[in-house]
C-alpha cells in the first residue's frame, strides 16, 4: 500500500506562518481574560484612544464604511432600532446618524466610558437641532444589558477581537437581535496587515473560515461578505467584513 504523504505547504503559507510567529499579537494568552480586558479598557481610556478617530481616517475605515452605507450596499433604510457595539470615537455611529431616520432608535455601548464620551462630543456636529438619540450605554459586550430581541440591527466594528473566545460575544449579538435582523460584522483578519493591526492595538486576528464556523455555531448565518472596495476585494484588504443574519423563529 501506497503510504499517503500529508499536503505540502507551499512556500507562501511557510512564510506567512512564520511572519504571524514574529509579529501577532498574543498577550490575550499570557493572562487572565479580566486582566487582559481591564489593560483593553485603560489602553481605549488613555492617548491610543484619543487617536482612534484620526487612525480610523488615515486607515479610511471610516470614510469607506461612510460610502458602503451611503450606497445601501448595507441598507439601513429596512431597521427601526440599532445599536451600536463598541462604539469608540463614533467612527460608525457618526453614519449611523446620518443615513437613518430620526425616528430609528440607536444605542450606542463601549467597554471604555472615556471612549463613550468622546462619542458624544464627536456627534454632537451631527445631530440635528433638538435630536436626543444616541443613548449611551457603557457595558462589555459579553454581558449587554438589553432585553433578549430587542433590536433589529447591530453594527460592530473591529470589536470581537478583543475577546479571546469570539463566542460569548457573538452569543450575546445573537440574542439582543430579533428574529430576522441583521448584524454588520468587521473584524481583524489574519493577513500581513492584520497582524501588524493586531501588535497596534493589542488585539487578535481571525481566520475567515474560523470566523464563519463561530458564527454559525451561534445561530448567525453568514449572509453575504462585503467589501469596502474592488480594490479592497482584490488585495483582500479591510479584514472581514460581513452581513449576518439571525434566522426567522421556528414558532
Amino acid at each position: 500500500m501506497t503510504p499517503i504523504e500529508p499536503p505540502r505547504i507551499t512556500r507562501p503559507a511557510l512564510h506567512k506562518r512564520a511572519f504571524r510567529r514574529l509579529v501577532e499579537f498574543r498577550g490575550f494568552q499570557r493572562v487572565p481574560l479580566q486582566q487582559y480586558r481591564s489593560r483593553v479598557r485603560r489602553l481605549y481610556d488613555g492617548p491610543a484612544g484619543a487617536m482612534l478617530m484620526i487612525a480610523s481616517l488615515v486607515s479610511l475605515h471610516q470614510p469607506l464604511i461612510g460610502r458602503m452605507l451611503r450606497k445601501q450596499n448595507f441598507d439601513l433604510g429596512r431597521f427601526q432600532s440599532i445599536l451600536d457595539v463598541g462604539s469608540g470615537a463614533g467612527q460608525i455611529l457618526g453614519h449611523l446618524l446620518k443615513h437613518t431616520h430620526p425616528e430609528v432608535q440607536i444605542v450606542a455601548c463601549d467597554l471604555s466610558p472615556q471612549m463613550l464620551r468622546r462619542a458624544r462630543q464627536s456627534m454632537k456636529s451631527r445631530q440635528s437641532h433638538g435630536e436626543t438619540r444616541p443613548w449611551y450605554i457603557a457595558a462589555d459586550m459579553t454581558h449587554l444589558p438589553f432585553a433578549d430581541n430587542s433590536f433589529d440591527c447591530v453594527t460592530c466594528g473591529y470589536v470581537l477581537e478583543y475577546l479571546p473566545d469570539p463566542l460569548p460575544g457573538l452569543t450575546e449579538l445573537h440574542r439582543v437581535l430579533k428574529p430576522g435582523g441583521s448584524l454588520l460584522l468587521a473584524a481583524t483578519e489574519d493577513t500581513y496587515t492584520g497582524f501588524l493591526n493586531g501588535r497596534m492595538w493589542r488585539c487578535r486576528t481571525f481566520n475567515r473560515d474560523e470566523l464563519r464556523h463561530a458564527c454559525a455555531q451561534t445561530g448567525l448565518a453568514w449572509n453575504r461578505q462585503l467589501w469596502f472596495s474592488r480594490v479592497h476585494r482584490f488585495l483582500k484588504l479591510g479584514g472581514i467584513l460581513v452581513e449576518l443574519r439571525k434566522e426567522e423563529s421556528a414558532e
